[in-house]
């Protein structure tokens, strides 16, 4: 058997009703939607939202926040995360963080926290830094360059 060979089981499909298609087709001239009226138009009826002339629910609910624009997106990394993934005298760059899995997108910057201990000589490139990281990114020897 091929898929070119497979058909519906007997009976398993209907035909299609025409509708609109004459007199003897049962559904001819009005094709089901009666004399004139909203209904019988095309387009005709009413929206989901339309609640019979009441208010509908979407306009009696208050408006609240808004949308910031101009947020920014910045991609945290920690210390410890450092220390875990690199060998002593690695430059890390945000490509580099890319290239290692620790970060999937670097977004509008990443900024370097200071949660854990460092102890290998690592040169950072980052956008942003907290005061704990840096210093502890340089007690352990290592650099710390704003981009």
């Amino acid at each position: 058997m091929k898929l070119h060979n497979l058909r519906p089981a007997e009976g398993a499909r209907d035909k299609a009703v025409r509708k609109g298609r004459g007199v003897g087709s049962t559904l001819g001239k009005t094709a089901g939607r009666g004399h004139k009226g909203q209904k019988a138009r095309s387009g005709g009826g009413k929206g989901p939202y339309f609640e019979g002339g009441q208010t509908p629910l979407q306009r009696r609910m208050p408006k609240r926040g808004f949308t910031n624009i101009f947020r920014q997106e910045i991609v945290e990394i920690n210390v410890k995360q450092l220390e875990e993934r690199f060998e002593a005298g690695t430059v890390v760059t945000p490509e580099v963080l890319v290239e290692s899995g620790l970060v999937k997108n670097v977004r509008d910057g990443i900024k370097i926290l200071g949660n854990g201990d460092i102890s290998k000589a690592l040169t950072v490139r980052a956008q942003r830094f907290s005061k704990s990281a840096a210093e502890k990114i340089i007690a352990a020897g290592g650099q710390v360059e704003v981009i």
